[in-house]
């Protein structure tokens, strides 16, 4: 006698993706914002965070050991701030960031690493309350920079408290 049972859909269903939210580190104030939204989406969906940073390239070609120095140094703050914020994603979702540094310009960066890893999905960034915009990152990307971003943007506005994220995600 054979078995001619067929397979249940939840047999032959592919394990779901997971979503990784990535958040663009910076010395912002709207960051923590930014960072909480996508570390409690995260943890409701049962995705995870990415941080960059990015490092802008020096003027000072003609100081080349100097400007090595500099480079070395701000890596260095850099990493740690990182870790620092890899700490409070893992309390908050329980699990660890994907840390990046890259260097270069910060537009372009964001763009080729989204290009390069395809697991991230979501572009978290809150917008500033400064008078002028709403911060370089979002003006290009909501702007002429749109038509190359290839996963959903979320832009989280920078006044909300942490009680107010936790109610809307």
């Amino acid at each position: 006698m054979t078995d001619t049972t067929q397979p249940t859909p939840a047999d032959t269903q592919q394990p779901k993706p997971v979503r990784i939210f990535l958040v663009v580190v910076d010395d912002s104030p709207e960051l923590k914002v930014a960072l909480r939204y996508a570390c409690l989406r995260a943890r409701k969906s049962g995705g995870k965070v990415a941080l960059l940073t990015v490092l802008e390239k020096g003027e000072m070609q003609h100081w080349l050991a100097v400007e090595n120095l500099i480079r070395e140094e701000q890596r260095a703050e850099a990493e740690q701030m990182l870790q620092k914020l890899a700490r409070e994603v893992n309390q908050l979702t329980g699990t660890l960031p994907a840390l990046y540094v890259r260097e270069g310009n910060r537009t372009e960066e964001v763009l080729a690493l989204i290009g390069e890893e395809p697991s991230i999905s979501i572009l978290v960034l809150a917008a500033g309350t400064d008078p002028e915009g709403p911060g370089p990152l979002i003006s290009y990307y909501t702007g002429r920079g749109l038509g190359r971003l290839h996963i959903p943007l979320t832009i989280v506005p920078s006044g909300l408290s942490n009680e107010e994220l936790d109610a809307i995600t």
